[in-house]
């Protein structure tokens, strides 16, 4: 999660922790239209791991603790409820991933899950740099790791939330279109190198500040190198307080501009047919000022019900944010668990990874 007012918020730190386990799913509650469809039926996914009904259901859980991310992610699943099948991992530079904790996950029968990988490529270069080839080494090591530890379908985000680090100087290497270079060499290297099993995700911030930017359209990489179209945004709980709001408010926010569109409808007008994945979400008030996000969570089914084009939905759950002052976690109250609970036990989650 960045933060665009105040100051600046970087998750690329290998501290986030998002976990390995095992979780029971609970019992189906009140379905949705689309929650009633998928348990009429067998949800699986297909070849871009997007399903053929339902909405994929993940997490990051435990950031900033520290603590081995399999450790957290298995128990948020076991208090969520589910079984998490997107496990959300971070990662930077000449990091070897996925990591053997990882790749357990992903194989673990009982539980099975699809990695989401997030990889700065750029860390300690620019943009410009991995787009001029001076991060090949690091590629081609990664694509090389792939084929000789890990051949299973996974989700592969590059430089997620990029707005933040977009500077306008064409001398920085790190204008928009440097990000869009970047992340079109990097997937094209990828597949020369013969990496097949990586589905492409490019991950925006959907921030009102950054969509009002003439640069912001030079982002996206083009279509044939992006698989899906990824978003992270969060809501407050609180009112009045930074961003409030629900489900649909971290979808729909649009630059302050007359005949501005909200992100939802950009991505689907502008990119039709591209699987949308929520892969960071949250709803969070301030440390120390508890506050109710059942609102937020119930809020979440109808909206999902309205927008076909979301296939899957990653909470990313913290007591603490970077920089201590946000709690974006599921149980901060008993009764924002016991909405989250309610949530996380629908049908529509029901999907099964192939």
């Amino acid at each position: 999660m960045k933060r665009t007012t105040l100051r600046k918020t970087v998750l690329t730190l290998a501290a986030l922790v998002a976990g390995a386990g095992a979780a029971m799913t609970t019992t189906p509650a009140q379905a949705s239209p689309n929650a009633a469809a998928a348990s009429s039926k067998s949800c699986v996914t297909d070849a871009k791991l997007v399903p053929s009904c339902g909405v994929l259901w993940g997490a990051a859980a435990g950031g900033f603790t520290g603590k081995p991310r399999d450790e957290e992610h298995k128990n948020w699943e076991k208090l969520s409820g589910r079984t998490a099948t997107i496990f959300h991992t971070y990662h930077k530079g000449d990091e070897k991933f996925p990591t053997d904790a990882e790749i357990a996950m992903a194989r673990d029968k009982a539980h099975p899950r699809v990695l989401l990988l997030n990889w700065r490529v750029e860390y300690g270069t620019t943009w410009a740099g991995v787009a001029a080839g001076k991060a090949d080494k690091r590629i081609d090591a990664f694509a090389a790791r792939l084929k000789s530890k890990f051949n299973e379908k996974f989700y592969l985000v590059l430089n997620h939330e990029p707005e933040d680090d977009v500077r306008t100087d064409a001398k920085s290497g790190m204008t928009a279109k440097d990000f869009a270079k970047s992340f079109r060499h990097v997937i094209q290297r990828l597949r020369a190198q013969g990496v097949s099993n990586a589905v492409s995700v490019v991950a925006y911030m959907g921030n009102e500040k950054w969509m009002a930017q003439s640069w912001w359209k030079d982002l996206y990489p083009g279509n044939d190198v992006v698989d899906w179209i990824g978003l992270d945004s969060y809501v407050s709980a609180e009112k009045n307080y930074y961003h409030a709001g629900k489900f649909a408010d971290l979808l729909d926010r649009k630059a302050k501009t007359a005949g501005s569109q909200g992100w939802y409808d950009w991505a689907t007008k502008t990119h039709p047919g591209k699987p949308i994945m929520v892969a960071e979400w949250g709803a969070y008030h301030r440390v120390g000022k508890v506050v109710d996000k059942a609102a937020q969570f119930n809020s979440v089914l109808p909206e999902l019900a309205k927008r076909p084009a979301i296939k899957a939905i990653v909470y990313f759950d913290t007591k603490k944010d970077l920089f201590g002052d946000r709690d974006i976690s599921i149980d901060s109250s008993a009764s924002s668990l016991t909405a989250f609970r309610k949530l996380a036990a629908n049908p529509l989650f029901n999907v099964t990874v192939r």
